[in-house]
């Protein structure tokens, strides 16, 4: 069984540590070859995931997100080698409460079901945004 959701619990935490600033969120996701939606209409993962994307983007724009990387992968060089993942991206969002706000849009969770169906398996990792140290050993505080 994937990740495609977080917890209740694990929601309650990621919204009570707000703080002021943007954050980023890595997305890992892995695609189901046929969607698995709940009334049996038939597309492909990619084709439940595009509509999910088409769906949410415009709620995501108008709080402010972005898209800051994207990335094609390619091959796991550490880590379990089994992993592999159809969109790896990083999604920028202006404060921890405009992330919460697009969950609770209605049009955002109207469109998440085609996620749901679409998703077999996920990671969704929240960052604080870091000025980028001058090697890779420096960890800015």
């Amino acid at each position: 069984m994937g990740h495609i959701d977080p917890t209740k619990e694990v929601f309650a935490q990621f919204r009570d540590s707000d703080r002021p600033g943007p954050i980023h969120m890595l997305n890992l996701v892995r695609l189901r070859e046929w969607a698995a939606y709940p009334d049996g209409r038939k597309a492909s993962g990619a084709e439940a995931y595009a509509a999910y994307g088409r769906e949410s983007g415009p709620v995501f724009e108008r709080l402010g997100g972005r898209i800051v990387w994207q990335g094609k992968f390619e091959l796991i060089l550490i880590g379990p080698q089994e992993e592999r993942w159809d969109h790896c991206f990083i999604a920028e969002y202006p404060s921890v409460a405009a992330f919460v706000e697009m969950i609770r849009d209605p049009v955002y969770r109207e469109a998440v079901k085609h996620r749901q169906a679409a998703v077999e398996d996920s990671r969704l990792i929240r960052h604080a945004v870091l000025p980028v140290g001058k090697t890779f050993g420096e960890i800015p505080k």
